[in-house]
Protein backbone atom coordinates (compact mmCIF):
# COMPACT_ATOMS: atom_id res chain seq x y z
CA UNK A 1 0.00 0.00 0.00
CA UNK A 2 1.15 3.28 -0.68
CA UNK A 3 1.34 5.71 2.07
CA UNK A 4 -0.93 9.35 1.86
CA UNK A 5 2.05 10.63 1.30
CA UNK A 6 2.78 9.30 -1.69
CA UNK A 7 -0.30 9.52 -2.70
CA UNK A 8 -0.74 13.24 -2.42
CA UNK A 9 2.47 13.17 -4.61
CA UNK A 10 0.98 11.32 -7.55
CA UNK A 11 -2.25 12.83 -7.03
CA UNK A 12 -0.45 16.70 -7.30
CA UNK A 13 1.67 14.95 -10.33
CA UNK A 14 -1.76 13.43 -12.35
CA UNK A 15 -3.30 16.88 -11.84
CA UNK A 16 -0.14 18.74 -13.08
CA UNK A 17 -0.13 16.34 -16.23
CA UNK A 18 -3.91 17.02 -16.95
CA UNK A 19 -3.26 20.25 -16.85
CA UNK A 20 -0.18 20.56 -18.67
CA UNK A 21 -2.05 18.80 -21.26
CA UNK A 22 -5.31 20.88 -21.36
CA UNK A 23 -3.04 24.11 -21.82
CA UNK A 24 -1.05 22.14 -24.88
CA UNK A 25 -4.28 20.92 -26.18
CA UNK A 26 -5.54 24.88 -26.15
CA UNK A 27 -2.17 26.37 -27.48
CA UNK A 28 -3.03 23.94 -30.18
CA UNK A 29 -6.27 25.09 -30.96
CA UNK A 30 -5.53 28.49 -30.58
CA UNK A 31 -2.33 28.31 -32.77
CA UNK A 32 -4.94 26.66 -35.23
CA UNK A 33 -7.55 28.81 -35.56
CA UNK A 34 -5.05 32.12 -35.28
CA UNK A 35 -3.13 31.15 -38.27
CA UNK A 36 -3.59 30.69 -41.80
CA UNK A 37 -2.50 28.05 -44.08
CA UNK A 38 0.69 26.73 -45.20
CA UNK A 39 2.16 24.15 -47.49
CA UNK A 40 4.45 22.77 -44.01
CA UNK A 41 0.35 21.95 -42.33
CA UNK A 42 -1.23 18.73 -43.18
CA UNK A 43 -4.77 20.02 -42.43
CA UNK A 44 -5.78 18.83 -45.89
CA UNK A 45 -5.65 15.16 -44.69
CA UNK A 46 -9.07 16.03 -42.82
CA UNK A 47 -10.65 16.46 -46.15
CA UNK A 48 -12.37 12.95 -47.71
CA UNK A 49 -10.79 10.98 -49.70
CA UNK A 50 -9.26 10.97 -52.28
CA UNK A 51 -8.83 15.15 -51.31
CA UNK A 52 -6.79 13.98 -48.10
CA UNK A 53 -3.93 12.23 -49.92
CA UNK A 54 0.19 13.05 -49.46
CA UNK A 55 1.35 13.07 -52.44
CA UNK A 56 -0.31 16.79 -53.07
CA UNK A 57 2.70 19.11 -54.66
CA UNK A 58 1.40 22.49 -52.96
CA UNK A 59 2.24 26.25 -54.00
CA UNK A 60 1.58 29.01 -52.00
CA UNK A 61 -0.41 31.04 -54.78
CA UNK A 62 -1.41 34.64 -53.72
CA UNK A 63 -3.06 36.61 -50.86
CA UNK A 64 -1.89 33.64 -48.56
CA UNK A 65 -3.68 31.25 -50.76
CA UNK A 66 -2.63 27.45 -51.02
CA UNK A 67 -2.67 25.28 -53.98
CA UNK A 68 -2.03 21.63 -53.52
CA UNK A 69 -2.84 19.47 -56.62
CA UNK A 70 -2.27 16.05 -57.85
CA UNK A 71 -2.51 14.65 -62.21
CA UNK A 72 -3.17 11.53 -62.98
CA UNK A 73 -2.01 9.24 -65.68
CA UNK A 74 -6.08 9.74 -66.98
CA UNK A 75 -6.01 13.67 -67.20
CA UNK A 76 -8.00 13.61 -63.60
CA UNK A 77 -6.75 17.16 -61.86
CA UNK A 78 -7.48 17.04 -58.11
CA UNK A 79 -7.75 20.51 -56.53
CA UNK A 80 -7.33 21.86 -52.68
CA UNK A 81 -7.33 25.46 -52.32
CA UNK A 82 -7.59 27.08 -49.37
CA UNK A 83 -7.39 30.61 -48.28
CA UNK A 84 -7.73 32.74 -45.26
CA UNK A 85 -11.45 33.18 -44.28
CA UNK A 86 -14.07 34.80 -42.15
CA UNK A 87 -16.79 34.99 -44.37
CA UNK A 88 -17.91 35.70 -48.36
CA UNK A 89 -16.38 33.37 -50.63
CA UNK A 90 -13.43 31.97 -52.54
CA UNK A 91 -13.02 31.50 -56.09
CA UNK A 92 -10.65 29.70 -58.46
CA UNK A 93 -11.30 30.09 -62.36
CA UNK A 94 -10.01 28.50 -65.22
CA UNK A 95 -9.77 30.93 -68.55
CA UNK A 96 -8.38 30.76 -71.65
CA UNK A 97 -7.06 34.22 -71.64
CA UNK A 98 -6.55 34.99 -68.43
CA UNK A 99 -9.82 37.83 -68.53
CA UNK A 100 -12.93 36.97 -66.06
CA UNK A 101 -15.54 37.01 -69.08
CA UNK A 102 -15.64 33.91 -70.21
CA UNK A 103 -13.84 31.69 -67.83
CA UNK A 104 -15.51 29.27 -65.62
CA UNK A 105 -14.61 29.26 -61.73
CA UNK A 106 -15.14 26.83 -58.90
CA UNK A 107 -16.06 28.68 -55.88
CA UNK A 108 -16.84 28.12 -51.81
CA UNK A 109 -18.25 29.87 -49.28
CA UNK A 110 -20.21 28.62 -45.61
CA UNK A 111 -23.44 29.96 -45.84
CA UNK A 112 -25.04 32.01 -43.06
CA UNK A 113 -26.58 28.72 -42.01
CA UNK A 114 -23.30 27.38 -41.40
CA UNK A 115 -23.88 25.07 -44.33
CA UNK A 116 -20.96 24.84 -46.67
CA UNK A 117 -21.30 25.22 -50.85
CA UNK A 118 -19.52 24.92 -53.58
CA UNK A 119 -20.55 25.13 -57.03
CA UNK A 120 -18.94 26.12 -60.67
CA UNK A 121 -20.02 29.17 -61.87
CA UNK A 122 -19.60 30.97 -65.61
CA UNK A 123 -18.62 33.98 -65.91
CA UNK A 124 -20.78 35.22 -68.86
CA UNK A 125 -19.98 38.91 -68.07
CA UNK A 126 -18.44 41.25 -65.12
CA UNK A 127 -22.22 41.99 -63.25
CA UNK A 128 -23.75 39.57 -61.13
CA UNK A 129 -26.30 38.22 -63.23
CA UNK A 130 -24.09 37.13 -66.04
CA UNK A 131 -22.36 35.12 -63.58
CA UNK A 132 -24.60 32.18 -63.65
CA UNK A 133 -24.59 29.29 -61.12
CA UNK A 134 -23.94 25.55 -61.98
CA UNK A 135 -22.74 26.70 -65.53
CA UNK A 136 -19.32 26.14 -67.01
CA UNK A 137 -17.28 24.90 -69.27
CA UNK A 138 -15.00 22.39 -66.48
CA UNK A 139 -15.89 18.85 -66.93
CA UNK A 140 -16.04 17.53 -63.38
CA UNK A 141 -16.00 13.79 -62.37
CA UNK A 142 -18.54 11.57 -60.14
CA UNK A 143 -15.87 12.76 -56.79
CA UNK A 144 -18.23 14.71 -55.26
CA UNK A 145 -16.53 18.20 -54.08
CA UNK A 146 -15.65 18.61 -50.41
CA UNK A 147 -15.53 22.59 -48.29
CA UNK A 148 -14.00 22.24 -44.74
CA UNK A 149 -13.49 25.54 -42.63
CA UNK A 150 -10.64 24.66 -40.57
CA UNK A 151 -8.95 27.60 -37.90
CA UNK A 152 -8.40 30.97 -39.79
CA UNK A 153 -8.81 28.90 -43.75
CA UNK A 154 -11.17 27.69 -45.74
CA UNK A 155 -10.31 24.41 -48.26
CA UNK A 156 -12.53 23.22 -50.69
CA UNK A 157 -11.69 20.46 -53.05
CA UNK A 158 -12.73 19.25 -56.68
CA UNK A 159 -11.61 16.88 -59.45
CA UNK A 160 -12.08 18.19 -63.12
CA UNK A 161 -11.03 15.97 -66.20
CA UNK A 162 -9.24 17.20 -69.14
CA UNK A 163 -8.68 15.98 -72.40
CA UNK A 164 -5.31 16.06 -72.44
CA UNK A 165 -2.26 16.54 -69.57
CA UNK A 166 -2.33 19.97 -67.88
CA UNK A 167 -0.01 22.03 -68.17
CA UNK A 168 -0.25 25.42 -68.30
CA UNK A 169 -2.89 27.39 -67.50
CA UNK A 170 -4.03 30.52 -66.73
CA UNK A 171 -5.68 30.56 -63.44
CA UNK A 172 -8.03 33.49 -61.90
CA UNK A 173 -8.13 33.76 -57.64
CA UNK A 174 -10.66 35.93 -55.90
CA UNK A 175 -12.48 36.71 -52.82
CA UNK A 176 -15.07 38.49 -51.20
CA UNK A 177 -16.11 39.15 -47.76
CA UNK A 178 -19.74 39.33 -48.28
CA UNK A 179 -21.66 35.99 -47.97
CA UNK A 180 -23.48 35.11 -51.31
CA UNK A 181 -27.06 35.58 -51.01
CA UNK A 182 -29.05 32.11 -52.00
CA UNK A 183 -26.25 31.48 -55.18
CA UNK A 184 -26.11 35.20 -56.45
CA UNK A 185 -22.00 35.54 -55.53
CA UNK A 186 -21.32 39.25 -54.37
CA UNK A 187 -18.56 41.20 -56.19
CA UNK A 188 -15.05 40.27 -55.25
CA UNK A 189 -13.43 42.58 -52.76
CA UNK A 190 -9.80 41.61 -54.95
CA UNK A 191 -8.65 39.14 -57.59
CA UNK A 192 -5.88 37.76 -59.75
CA UNK A 193 -4.83 36.19 -63.10
CA UNK A 194 -1.51 34.52 -63.00
CA UNK A 195 -0.10 31.80 -65.14
CA UNK A 196 0.37 28.44 -63.62
CA UNK A 197 2.48 25.19 -65.00
CA UNK A 198 0.87 22.44 -63.11
CA UNK A 199 3.63 20.60 -64.83
CA UNK A 200 6.70 22.22 -63.04
CA UNK A 201 4.40 23.57 -60.62
CA UNK A 202 5.73 27.02 -61.10
CA UNK A 203 3.37 30.21 -61.76
CA UNK A 204 4.49 33.39 -63.29
CA UNK A 205 3.17 36.83 -63.11
CA UNK A 206 -0.72 38.30 -63.26
CA UNK A 207 -1.44 37.89 -67.24
CA UNK A 208 -4.03 40.92 -66.46
CA UNK A 209 -2.09 44.21 -67.44
CA UNK A 210 -2.90 45.81 -64.00
CA UNK A 211 0.41 48.16 -65.05
CA UNK A 212 -1.03 49.56 -68.82
CA UNK A 213 -4.51 49.81 -66.73
CA UNK A 214 -2.71 52.07 -64.30
CA UNK A 215 -0.64 54.03 -66.44
CA UNK A 216 -3.79 55.04 -68.69
CA UNK A 217 -5.79 56.12 -65.91
CA UNK A 218 -2.15 57.90 -63.97
CA UNK A 219 -2.24 59.70 -68.04
CA UNK A 220 -5.70 60.46 -68.57
CA UNK A 221 -6.07 62.50 -65.17
CA UNK A 222 -2.79 64.47 -65.72
CA UNK A 223 -3.53 65.40 -69.06
CA UNK A 224 -7.47 65.60 -69.22
CA UNK A 225 -7.98 66.61 -65.06
CA UNK A 226 -5.37 68.60 -64.02
CA UNK A 227 -3.18 70.78 -66.90
CA UNK A 228 -5.69 71.40 -69.43
CA UNK A 229 -7.70 72.95 -66.30
CA UNK A 230 -5.01 74.84 -65.05
CA UNK A 231 -4.32 76.29 -68.75
CA UNK A 232 -7.77 77.00 -69.14
CA UNK A 233 -7.65 78.86 -66.27
CA UNK A 234 -4.86 81.14 -66.67
CA UNK A 235 -6.41 81.97 -70.07
CA UNK A 236 -9.53 82.99 -67.80
CA UNK A 237 -8.41 84.65 -64.85
CA UNK A 238 -4.59 85.69 -65.14
CA UNK A 239 -4.77 88.23 -68.97
CA UNK A 240 -4.88 91.31 -65.80
CA UNK A 241 -1.84 90.14 -63.88
CA UNK A 242 1.66 90.76 -64.56
CA UNK A 243 2.49 87.09 -65.75
CA UNK A 244 2.95 85.89 -68.79
CA UNK A 245 -0.51 84.59 -68.89
CA UNK A 246 -0.30 83.72 -73.20
CA UNK A 247 2.74 81.53 -73.06
CA UNK A 248 1.75 79.90 -69.95
CA UNK A 249 -1.46 78.92 -71.29
CA UNK A 250 0.08 78.04 -74.23
CA UNK A 251 2.34 75.58 -72.45
CA UNK A 252 -0.11 73.81 -70.07
CA UNK A 253 -2.23 73.55 -72.89
CA UNK A 254 0.39 71.32 -75.32
CA UNK A 255 1.10 69.50 -71.95
CA UNK A 256 -1.85 68.18 -71.31
CA UNK A 257 -2.82 67.24 -74.86
CA UNK A 258 0.45 65.20 -75.08
CA UNK A 259 -0.63 63.46 -71.81
CA UNK A 260 -4.23 62.97 -73.36
CA UNK A 261 -3.16 61.92 -76.81
CA UNK A 262 -0.84 59.74 -74.58
CA UNK A 263 -3.77 58.44 -72.32
CA UNK A 264 -5.96 57.90 -75.96
CA UNK A 265 -2.87 55.79 -77.31
CA UNK A 266 -2.39 53.48 -73.65
CA UNK A 267 -6.13 53.13 -73.73
CA UNK A 268 -6.19 51.70 -76.77
CA UNK A 269 -3.53 49.13 -76.11
CA UNK A 270 -5.39 48.13 -73.15
CA UNK A 271 -8.64 47.73 -75.42
CA UNK A 272 -6.48 45.62 -77.69
CA UNK A 273 -5.44 43.33 -74.81
CA UNK A 274 -8.47 42.97 -72.77
CA UNK A 275 -11.52 43.48 -74.95
CA UNK A 276 -13.34 45.07 -72.42
CA UNK A 277 -17.25 46.27 -72.68
CA UNK A 278 -16.44 50.23 -72.56
CA UNK A 279 -18.25 51.43 -75.18
CA UNK A 280 -18.98 54.61 -73.44
CA UNK A 281 -15.71 55.25 -71.70
CA UNK A 282 -14.26 54.52 -75.10
CA UNK A 283 -16.79 57.11 -77.49
CA UNK A 284 -15.63 59.73 -75.15
CA UNK A 285 -12.33 58.91 -75.22
CA UNK A 286 -12.45 59.24 -79.00
CA UNK A 287 -14.07 62.70 -78.93
CA UNK A 288 -11.72 64.25 -76.39
CA UNK A 289 -8.95 63.31 -78.65
CA UNK A 290 -11.21 65.10 -81.63
CA UNK A 291 -11.92 68.24 -79.73
CA UNK A 292 -8.13 68.42 -78.58
CA UNK A 293 -6.82 68.13 -82.13
CA UNK A 294 -9.49 70.91 -83.13
CA UNK A 295 -7.94 72.97 -80.59
CA UNK A 296 -4.37 72.52 -81.13
CA UNK A 297 -5.44 73.34 -84.83
CA UNK A 298 -7.18 76.34 -84.09
CA UNK A 299 -4.12 77.60 -82.56
CA UNK A 300 -2.22 77.69 -85.80
CA UNK A 301 -4.90 79.10 -86.89
CA UNK A 302 -6.03 81.76 -84.89
CA UNK A 303 -6.67 84.95 -86.66
CA UNK A 304 -5.36 88.52 -86.01
CA UNK A 305 -7.21 90.83 -83.18
CA UNK A 306 -8.35 93.28 -86.24
CA UNK A 307 -9.76 90.99 -87.62
CA UNK A 308 -13.85 90.37 -88.18
CA UNK A 309 -13.28 86.71 -87.73
CA UNK A 310 -11.70 87.07 -84.53
CA UNK A 311 -14.67 87.40 -82.35
CA UNK A 312 -16.03 83.79 -83.99
CA UNK A 313 -12.87 82.65 -83.11
CA UNK A 314 -12.89 83.28 -80.16
CA UNK A 315 -16.33 81.60 -79.61
CA UNK A 316 -15.71 78.69 -80.77
CA UNK A 317 -12.05 78.32 -78.74
CA UNK A 318 -13.68 79.08 -75.76
CA UNK A 319 -16.58 77.11 -75.87
CA UNK A 320 -14.91 74.01 -77.48
CA UNK A 321 -12.41 74.21 -74.70
CA UNK A 322 -15.03 74.06 -71.78
CA UNK A 323 -17.08 71.14 -73.69
CA UNK A 324 -13.83 68.67 -73.40
CA UNK A 325 -13.04 69.56 -70.12
CA UNK A 326 -16.56 69.33 -69.02
CA UNK A 327 -16.46 65.41 -70.57
CA UNK A 328 -13.03 65.14 -69.53
CA UNK A 329 -14.24 64.91 -65.91
CA UNK A 330 -16.97 62.56 -66.93
CA UNK A 331 -15.00 60.12 -68.96
CA UNK A 332 -12.03 60.38 -65.70
CA UNK A 333 -15.06 59.84 -63.15
CA UNK A 334 -16.46 56.88 -65.43
CA UNK A 335 -12.85 55.55 -66.17
CA UNK A 336 -12.41 55.42 -62.64
CA UNK A 337 -15.72 53.41 -61.40
CA UNK A 338 -14.97 50.71 -64.40
CA UNK A 339 -11.71 50.27 -63.56
CA UNK A 340 -12.80 49.45 -60.46
CA UNK A 341 -9.28 51.67 -59.32
CA UNK A 342 -10.48 51.77 -55.68
CA UNK A 343 -10.82 54.16 -53.03
CA UNK A 344 -7.33 56.07 -53.05
CA UNK A 345 -7.99 57.30 -56.73
CA UNK A 346 -11.78 57.89 -56.07
CA UNK A 347 -10.45 60.59 -53.35
CA UNK A 348 -7.32 61.92 -55.32
CA UNK A 349 -9.38 62.56 -58.41
CA UNK A 350 -11.88 64.06 -55.87
CA UNK A 351 -9.70 66.06 -53.88
CA UNK A 352 -8.58 67.66 -57.50
CA UNK A 353 -11.83 68.36 -58.93
CA UNK A 354 -12.99 70.39 -55.70
CA UNK A 355 -9.53 72.23 -55.61
CA UNK A 356 -10.26 73.19 -59.88
CA UNK A 357 -13.90 73.94 -58.74
CA UNK A 358 -13.00 76.52 -55.86
CA UNK A 359 -10.52 77.96 -58.02
CA UNK A 360 -12.93 78.84 -60.63
CA UNK A 361 -15.18 79.93 -58.02
CA UNK A 362 -12.65 82.40 -56.73
CA UNK A 363 -11.64 83.34 -60.12
CA UNK A 364 -15.05 84.09 -61.19
CA UNK A 365 -15.71 86.47 -57.82
CA UNK A 366 -12.59 87.91 -58.83
CA UNK A 367 -13.02 88.29 -62.60
CA UNK A 368 -16.67 89.94 -61.69
CA UNK A 369 -14.96 92.52 -59.35
CA UNK A 370 -12.68 93.71 -62.08
CA UNK A 371 -14.93 94.13 -64.47
CA UNK A 372 -17.23 95.94 -62.19
CA UNK A 373 -14.95 98.45 -61.63
CA UNK A 374 -13.93 98.99 -65.08
CA UNK A 375 -17.72 99.45 -65.98
CA UNK A 376 -18.23 102.55 -63.25
CA UNK A 377 -17.61 105.45 -64.99
CA UNK A 378 -15.20 107.65 -63.65
CA UNK A 379 -16.35 110.78 -61.77
CA UNK A 380 -15.87 114.25 -63.39
CA UNK A 381 -13.16 116.34 -62.29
Amino acid sequence: MLCSGSRSILVRMAAGDFLAAIIAFAAVISTASGQFDSCNSDVAILLPPPFNASVFTCRAIWNSFILRYSQRPDNILTIVLSAPYTSGWVGMGFSNDGLMVGSSAMVGWIGRAGKAHIRQFYLRGQSSSQVLVNEGRLLRTAVKPAVLLYGSSIYFAFQLKFLAPVAEKKLLFAFATETPNGFHLTKHDDKVSINFDFSAGSSSGSTYPYKLKRNHGALAIIGWGVLLPIGAMIARYCRDWDVPWFELHIAFQFAGFLFGLAAVLTGISLYNKIHANVTVHRGIGIFLLVLGILQVLAFFVRPDKDSKIRRYWNWYHHWVGRLLLFFSAINIILGIRIGEAGTPWKVGYGFNLSIILLACIFGEIMLWGRLSRKSVPAPPS
